[in-house]
């Protein structure tokens, strides 16, 4: 047994998240998968551990709930500082945070499943429906992630600099499942020569959606 557990599903890019800072500061943790397209994170076992029934949630040593990926890792950063994943002046850090919040904020709330899920149920949205929101929301909040990282100095093999951080996390996630929805990426060169470069190192390929006792 491991001193941290992780309630999350293997396809979501929100669990993804953290199993990448997990793996990146060398941390181990029991995995416990919830499959969301069969409702076991609405289960009353589940919804006892976390009441807002969401993935991920990290339960620590002293058996505390930790909830929000970006929450969880900046705990994470605070708590195991190396490898850093945020810059060590506060410039850097706030841009860092915009990076990743562009992401984490603007695109994933907006077609996180239950969103979809909304869209079928309530608006009668069929596939191809859903597959366009999907497509625009992505895009509308790539076109100006991809200028600012094509523009500024700051930008280096990674998001900020020549380290992965916090913003490389959520573009790696996102990047991933954009691929489920066909998301056409020749217009994100920048974006997708980053996304490479992140998957090159073992954290975020370890994390990786298919590689999880869960896949399917």
């Amino acid at each position: 047994m491991s001193d941290l557990i992780l309630h999350n599903y293997y396809r979501s890019s929100t669990s993804y998240r953290v199993r990448i800072a997990l793996e990146m500061k060398g941390l181990t943790y029991d995995y416990v998968p919830h499959h969301l397209r069969h409702g076991e994170h609405l289960e009353a076992a589940y919804l006892a551990v976390n009441p807002q029934g969401l993935v991920p949630a990290l339960i620590l040593a002293g058996g505390q709930l930790l909830t929000q990926s970006l929450a969880i890792i900046e705990y994470l950063d605070e708590t195991v500082p190396e490898p850093p994943l945020l810059p060590k002046d506060a410039l850097g850090r706030a841009r860092a945070r915009m990076l990743a919040q562009m992401i984490a904020c603007d695109i994933h709330p907006v077609n996180n499943l239950r969103v979809l899920t909304s869209l079928r149920t309530l608006f009668g949205a069929g596939d191809q429906d859903v597959v366009n929101w999907f497509r625009h929301w992505v895009n509308e909040g790539f076109q100006p992630l991809e200028t600012i990282l094509a523009s500024s100095a700051e930008t280096g093999t990674f998001c900020h600099g020549d380290a992965p951080g916090l913003a490389d996390i959520c573009l790696a996630a996102q990047v991933t499942n954009n691929a489920r929805f066909g998301v056409d990426m020749a217009p994100y060169p920048v974006i997708s020569r980053i996304h490479a470069a992140c998957m090159a190192l073992p954290a975020f390929r370890k994390a990786a959606p298919e590689n999880q006792v869960d896949a399917e």
